[in-house]
């Protein structure tokens, strides 16, 4: 589409080289290593508590895949909590350095429950290092930033939280050919579109505002009218119009699904439909995101199975 091809061809620049999916032999499964079945139940329970969506698709996986990828979560969050929870500058950086040395040595010497699946889990699969230190970046770039001025700019911070998680989890899923990259960047920036269009209060509250102030001005809206949360007929047309571009973005998306390795098409899949269903809510309760968060519920997502089922067979 060539309203995206700016930041698309950004974000694939960033991207870089994607090795080829890897032939590794089959390793022996680690279920029988206490340690380590410890430190991935320790990732499970991160996952259930923090996101029921990505627990439920992740669950569509064979066992070792779903742990593996419960364990990409909890790497995640974890990094997202020091960046939100550590309030001492020197503390947050001392631990995000950690999370670095983590990620660049596959290792870890302490009884660090996360570290230990997280580091086993980026060598099982041999997950490329950078998009790791790509997402510690793109988390930490809360600390210094809390405006973007356009779409474009929003995009790459969008890359860095959350497309790099894509392009991570097909390492795990599996894929058959560097085809599926754009499709994993843009089925990313759709998923943290979602986020923040449904978390716009809460953002605010916390400093935060992710929507591009280019387009805020085109529609008239100021930020007092996101403090006071307005919901006006500019902000109905605003967020139809975020909605509409984030449901392209999940709709072009979806012919990525297609090159992942088939056990993985029906986790991924539901990710996108249950995560696409939120905005869904945000229309139903008339774009007021800043009294209630939108969800779906585990009802909703159930109703949503058809439909998965639906573009599995026909994108």
């Amino acid at each position: 589409m060539q309203a995206h091809a700016n930041w698309e061809h950004h974000l694939l620049s960033l991207a870089g080289h994607i090795p080829h999916p890897s032939t590794r032999p089959f390793f022996s499964y680690w279920a029988g290593d206490a340690d380590l079945r410890k430190a991935y139940q320790q990732a499970e329970v991160i996952t259930a508590k923090h996101s029921k969506s990505f627990s439920l698709a992740s669950g569509l996986l064979p066992e070792e895949k779903r742990s593996a990828v419960r364990a990409l979560y909890a790497f995640c969050r974890t990094v997202d909590d020091i960046v939100d929870e550590v309030e001492a500058k020197k503390d947050r950086d001392f631990e995000l350095d950690y999370w670095r040395t983590v990620v660049q040595t596959a290792s870890t010497s302490t009884d660090d429950l996360v570290a230990t699946a997280w580091a086993d889990t980026l060598v099982r699969y041999h997950i490329p290092r950078h998009y790791a230190l790509q997402l510690i970046d793109g988390v930490a770039r809360d600390l210094s930033q809390t405006r973007y001025q356009t779409f474009d700019d929003l995009a790459t911070y969008c890359y860095g939280v959350a497309s790099t998680v894509g392009l991570m989890s097909m390492y795990i899923v599996g894929f058959k050919n560097d085809k599926a990259v754009p499709y994993a960047i843009k089925l990313g920036v759709a998923l943290q579109m979602t986020n923040i269009l449904r978390d716009v209060g809460e953002d605010y509250r916390n400093g935060r505002l992710y929507l591009p102030r280019e387009e805020l001005i085109t529609y008239g809206i100021r930020e007092e009218d996101i403090a006071a949360g307005r919901v006006t007929d500019n902000w109905r047309q605003f967020m139809k119009f975020q909605i509409e571009r984030t449901r392209q973005l999940y709709e072009e998306s979806w012919a990525g699904v297609k090159l992942l390795e088939r056990e993985g098409q029906l986790a991924i899949g539901a990710a996108s439909v249950f995560y696409s269903g939120i905005l869904e809510d945000i229309e139903k309760h008339d774009y007021d995101v800043f009294s209630r968060r939108a969800s779906l519920g585990a009802f909703g997502k159930l109703r949503k199975i058809p439909s998965l089922w639906w573009k599995l067979k026909t994108h």
